[in-house]
Protein backbone atom coordinates (compact mmCIF):
# COMPACT_ATOMS: atom_id res chain seq x y z
CA UNK A 1 0.00 0.00 0.00
CA UNK A 2 3.19 2.23 -0.28
CA UNK A 3 2.32 2.83 -4.49
CA UNK A 4 -0.16 4.90 -6.08
CA UNK A 5 -2.09 8.26 -5.40
CA UNK A 6 -4.57 6.50 -3.45
CA UNK A 7 -3.62 2.93 -2.25
CA UNK A 8 -6.59 1.01 -0.47
CA UNK A 9 -7.24 -2.84 0.05
CA UNK A 10 -10.26 -4.72 0.82
CA UNK A 11 -10.46 -6.71 3.78
CA UNK A 12 -13.20 -9.84 4.07
CA UNK A 13 -13.49 -11.85 7.21
CA UNK A 14 -15.36 -12.87 10.32
CA UNK A 15 -15.23 -10.16 13.01
CA UNK A 16 -13.44 -12.36 15.65
CA UNK A 17 -13.03 -9.63 18.74
CA UNK A 18 -8.97 -9.33 17.48
CA UNK A 19 -7.31 -6.10 18.12
CA UNK A 20 -6.12 -5.70 14.56
CA UNK A 21 -9.92 -6.15 14.06
CA UNK A 22 -11.05 -3.40 16.82
CA UNK A 23 -8.66 -0.90 15.46
CA UNK A 24 -9.97 -0.97 11.57
CA UNK A 25 -13.63 -0.96 12.82
CA UNK A 26 -12.55 2.34 14.68
CA UNK A 27 -10.51 3.74 12.01
CA UNK A 28 -11.75 6.64 10.35
CA UNK A 29 -9.92 5.96 7.23
CA UNK A 30 -11.74 2.66 6.90
CA UNK A 31 -15.26 2.12 5.44
CA UNK A 32 -16.87 -0.92 6.87
CA UNK A 33 -19.35 -2.70 5.28
CA UNK A 34 -21.80 -5.38 7.17
CA UNK A 35 -23.51 -8.37 5.72
CA UNK A 36 -25.01 -11.46 7.68
CA UNK A 37 -25.22 -15.36 6.63
CA UNK A 38 -28.53 -14.72 5.62
CA UNK A 39 -28.47 -11.96 3.46
CA UNK A 40 -26.13 -14.02 1.44
CA UNK A 41 -29.15 -17.13 1.69
CA UNK A 42 -29.71 -17.49 -2.10
CA UNK A 43 -26.22 -17.98 -2.70
CA UNK A 44 -25.87 -20.88 -0.20
CA UNK A 45 -27.33 -24.09 -0.29
CA UNK A 46 -30.73 -24.90 2.51
CA UNK A 47 -28.22 -27.74 3.94
CA UNK A 48 -25.88 -25.17 4.80
CA UNK A 49 -27.95 -22.74 6.04
CA UNK A 50 -29.62 -25.29 8.54
CA UNK A 51 -26.48 -26.39 9.72
CA UNK A 52 -24.97 -23.15 10.59
CA UNK A 53 -28.50 -22.07 12.41
CA UNK A 54 -28.99 -25.52 13.87
CA UNK A 55 -25.04 -25.24 15.53
CA UNK A 56 -25.12 -21.21 16.23
CA UNK A 57 -28.20 -19.97 16.42
CA UNK A 58 -28.80 -18.48 19.49
CA UNK A 59 -25.73 -18.81 20.93
CA UNK A 60 -23.17 -16.21 21.65
CA UNK A 61 -20.96 -16.90 18.81
CA UNK A 62 -24.00 -17.09 16.86
CA UNK A 63 -23.92 -13.05 16.68
CA UNK A 64 -20.10 -13.58 15.44
CA UNK A 65 -20.50 -15.74 12.69
CA UNK A 66 -23.89 -15.19 11.96
CA UNK A 67 -24.69 -11.66 12.41
CA UNK A 68 -21.12 -10.24 12.22
CA UNK A 69 -21.04 -8.40 15.20
CA UNK A 70 -18.05 -8.08 17.26
CA UNK A 71 -18.25 -9.76 20.74
CA UNK A 72 -16.91 -8.17 23.54
CA UNK A 73 -14.16 -9.40 25.63
CA UNK A 74 -15.84 -10.86 28.76
CA UNK A 75 -15.07 -9.05 31.96
CA UNK A 76 -13.01 -11.79 34.57
CA UNK A 77 -12.55 -14.32 31.77
CA UNK A 78 -9.09 -16.08 31.94
CA UNK A 79 -8.72 -15.90 28.28
CA UNK A 80 -8.71 -13.09 25.48
CA UNK A 81 -9.17 -13.87 21.88
CA UNK A 82 -6.09 -11.70 21.58
CA UNK A 83 -4.22 -14.25 23.31
CA UNK A 84 -5.40 -17.10 21.37
CA UNK A 85 -4.45 -15.63 18.17
CA UNK A 86 -0.84 -14.44 19.29
CA UNK A 87 -0.47 -18.53 19.76
CA UNK A 88 -2.04 -19.66 17.16
CA UNK A 89 -0.22 -22.47 14.52
CA UNK A 90 -0.40 -23.84 11.85
CA UNK A 91 2.14 -26.88 11.45
CA UNK A 92 2.26 -29.52 14.58
CA UNK A 93 6.04 -30.11 15.58
CA UNK A 94 6.30 -33.80 16.73
CA UNK A 95 4.37 -35.16 19.99
CA UNK A 96 6.14 -37.26 23.02
CA UNK A 97 2.59 -37.73 23.82
CA UNK A 98 -0.98 -37.35 22.74
CA UNK A 99 -4.38 -37.93 24.76
CA UNK A 100 -8.09 -37.28 24.12
CA UNK A 101 -9.79 -35.95 27.00
CA UNK A 102 -13.59 -36.34 27.73
CA UNK A 103 -15.94 -34.34 29.89
CA UNK A 104 -19.38 -36.32 29.23
CA UNK A 105 -22.79 -35.20 29.82
CA UNK A 106 -25.07 -36.86 31.72
CA UNK A 107 -28.34 -36.35 29.29
CA UNK A 108 -28.26 -36.06 25.36
CA UNK A 109 -31.58 -34.18 24.56
CA UNK A 110 -31.92 -31.08 23.20
CA UNK A 111 -31.37 -29.19 26.39
CA UNK A 112 -28.40 -31.11 27.31
CA UNK A 113 -25.21 -29.89 28.44
CA UNK A 114 -22.56 -31.05 25.56
CA UNK A 115 -19.77 -33.41 26.32
CA UNK A 116 -16.81 -32.51 25.70
CA UNK A 117 -13.98 -34.55 23.53
CA UNK A 118 -10.74 -32.46 22.81
CA UNK A 119 -7.32 -33.87 21.59
CA UNK A 120 -3.86 -32.30 22.53
CA UNK A 121 -0.48 -32.96 22.81
CA UNK A 122 2.60 -32.69 24.33
CA UNK A 123 5.58 -31.74 21.99
CA UNK A 124 8.94 -32.55 22.28
CA UNK A 125 9.67 -28.97 22.88
CA UNK A 126 7.76 -29.38 26.71
CA UNK A 127 4.40 -27.27 25.12
CA UNK A 128 1.12 -28.59 24.66
CA UNK A 129 -0.54 -28.29 21.28
CA UNK A 130 -4.42 -28.13 21.11
CA UNK A 131 -5.04 -30.71 17.86
CA UNK A 132 -9.02 -31.21 17.90
CA UNK A 133 -12.50 -30.16 19.27
CA UNK A 134 -14.47 -33.29 18.71
CA UNK A 135 -17.33 -31.94 21.57
CA UNK A 136 -21.18 -31.90 20.89
CA UNK A 137 -24.30 -32.46 22.25
CA UNK A 138 -24.70 -36.51 21.62
CA UNK A 139 -25.47 -39.73 23.29
CA UNK A 140 -23.11 -41.72 25.05
CA UNK A 141 -22.19 -44.27 22.01
CA UNK A 142 -21.43 -41.54 19.57
CA UNK A 143 -19.00 -39.22 21.98
CA UNK A 144 -17.10 -42.59 23.18
CA UNK A 145 -17.29 -43.27 19.00
CA UNK A 146 -15.44 -40.16 18.80
CA UNK A 147 -12.86 -40.08 21.80
CA UNK A 148 -11.62 -43.54 20.39
CA UNK A 149 -11.50 -42.92 16.90
CA UNK A 150 -9.28 -39.92 17.50
CA UNK A 151 -7.33 -42.03 20.30
CA UNK A 152 -6.61 -44.35 17.53
CA UNK A 153 -6.13 -41.70 15.04
CA UNK A 154 -3.43 -39.88 16.69
CA UNK A 155 -2.10 -42.87 18.21
CA UNK A 156 -2.67 -41.47 21.36
CA UNK A 157 -1.71 -42.57 24.99
CA UNK A 158 -4.44 -42.39 27.07
CA UNK A 159 -7.85 -41.16 26.88
CA UNK A 160 -8.88 -39.45 30.14
CA UNK A 161 -12.10 -38.80 31.65
CA UNK A 162 -13.89 -37.01 34.03
CA UNK A 163 -16.39 -39.48 36.13
CA UNK A 164 -18.18 -36.75 38.80
CA UNK A 165 -21.28 -37.34 36.62
CA UNK A 166 -21.11 -40.93 35.13
CA UNK A 167 -18.75 -42.58 37.95
CA UNK A 168 -17.72 -46.29 36.39
CA UNK A 169 -20.33 -46.04 33.56
CA UNK A 170 -17.91 -43.49 31.77
CA UNK A 171 -15.46 -46.54 31.70
CA UNK A 172 -17.69 -48.90 30.45
CA UNK A 173 -18.95 -46.94 27.74
CA UNK A 174 -16.07 -46.21 26.19
CA UNK A 175 -14.38 -50.09 26.75
CA UNK A 176 -17.71 -50.83 25.38
CA UNK A 177 -15.97 -49.11 22.12
CA UNK A 178 -12.74 -50.81 22.50
CA UNK A 179 -11.23 -52.94 25.05
CA UNK A 180 -7.47 -51.89 24.32
CA UNK A 181 -7.82 -48.42 25.17
CA UNK A 182 -5.76 -46.78 27.69
CA UNK A 183 -7.99 -45.26 30.52
CA UNK A 184 -7.60 -42.28 33.26
CA UNK A 185 -10.42 -41.94 35.29
CA UNK A 186 -10.21 -38.58 36.84
CA UNK A 187 -12.52 -36.71 39.61
CA UNK A 188 -12.69 -33.21 40.38
CA UNK A 189 -12.56 -31.95 43.77
CA UNK A 190 -12.21 -27.88 43.01
CA UNK A 191 -14.52 -25.91 40.93
CA UNK A 192 -14.23 -25.59 37.11
CA UNK A 193 -13.15 -21.71 37.42
CA UNK A 194 -9.72 -23.19 40.11
CA UNK A 195 -9.43 -25.86 37.93
CA UNK A 196 -8.66 -23.39 34.79
CA UNK A 197 -6.60 -20.98 36.40
CA UNK A 198 -3.37 -22.72 36.11
CA UNK A 199 -4.25 -24.03 32.38
CA UNK A 200 -4.61 -19.68 31.87
CA UNK A 201 -1.23 -19.20 33.36
CA UNK A 202 0.65 -21.87 30.93
CA UNK A 203 -1.48 -20.00 27.85
CA UNK A 204 0.06 -16.81 29.19
CA UNK A 205 3.60 -18.40 29.74
CA UNK A 206 3.66 -19.12 25.98
CA UNK A 207 3.42 -22.92 26.45
CA UNK A 208 0.39 -23.72 25.34
CA UNK A 209 -0.77 -23.38 21.30
CA UNK A 210 -4.19 -24.10 19.03
CA UNK A 211 -4.34 -25.18 15.55
CA UNK A 212 -5.28 -23.06 13.10
CA UNK A 213 -8.93 -24.21 12.31
CA UNK A 214 -11.93 -26.52 13.97
CA UNK A 215 -11.77 -24.66 17.74
CA UNK A 216 -13.94 -21.96 17.31
CA UNK A 217 -16.59 -22.79 19.66
CA UNK A 218 -14.58 -24.18 22.17
CA UNK A 219 -12.37 -20.86 22.16
CA UNK A 220 -15.27 -18.56 22.73
CA UNK A 221 -16.02 -20.55 25.51
CA UNK A 222 -13.22 -19.97 26.95
CA UNK A 223 -13.15 -16.57 26.73
CA UNK A 224 -16.54 -15.92 27.78
CA UNK A 225 -16.63 -17.98 30.77
CA UNK A 226 -16.40 -16.80 34.75
CA UNK A 227 -16.42 -18.00 37.92
CA UNK A 228 -20.41 -16.48 38.77
CA UNK A 229 -21.17 -17.72 35.11
CA UNK A 230 -24.69 -19.66 35.83
CA UNK A 231 -25.79 -20.99 32.39
CA UNK A 232 -24.41 -23.70 30.73
CA UNK A 233 -21.69 -25.86 31.83
CA UNK A 234 -18.59 -25.06 29.55
CA UNK A 235 -17.77 -28.57 29.05
CA UNK A 236 -15.43 -27.99 26.20
CA UNK A 237 -13.25 -25.66 28.11
CA UNK A 238 -13.48 -28.66 31.16
CA UNK A 239 -11.96 -31.05 28.72
CA UNK A 240 -9.57 -29.02 27.68
CA UNK A 241 -8.21 -28.14 30.91
CA UNK A 242 -8.03 -32.04 31.80
CA UNK A 243 -5.92 -32.61 28.69
CA UNK A 244 -3.77 -29.91 29.22
CA UNK A 245 -3.50 -30.68 33.27
CA UNK A 246 -2.39 -34.49 32.01
CA UNK A 247 0.02 -33.01 29.93
CA UNK A 248 1.75 -30.42 31.69
CA UNK A 249 0.84 -30.39 35.02
CA UNK A 250 1.54 -33.73 36.15
CA UNK A 251 5.09 -35.22 34.64
CA UNK A 252 4.83 -36.45 31.49
CA UNK A 253 7.85 -38.99 31.69
CA UNK A 254 6.13 -40.36 34.28
CA UNK A 255 3.01 -41.03 32.97
CA UNK A 256 4.38 -41.80 29.25
CA UNK A 257 6.43 -44.84 30.94
CA UNK A 258 3.04 -46.08 32.32
CA UNK A 259 0.53 -44.86 29.74
CA UNK A 260 -0.30 -48.46 28.44
CA UNK A 261 -0.45 -50.28 31.73
CA UNK A 262 -3.40 -48.60 33.34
Amino acid sequence: LRLGVNPRVIVTTTPKPLKIIKELVASPEVYLTRGTTFDNTANLPPSFLKSVCNRFEGTRLGHQELYAEILPETEGALWTHDLLERYRIKDVPPLIRVVVAIDPATTSHDLSDETGVIVAGLGQDQCCYILEDHSGRVNPTEWARRAVKAYWHHKADRVVAEVNKGGDLVERVVRSMDLNVSYKAVRATRGKYTRAEPIAALYEQGKVFHVAKGLDILENQMCSYTPNQSSKSPDRLDALVWAVTELMLIHPSAQHSAAWFT
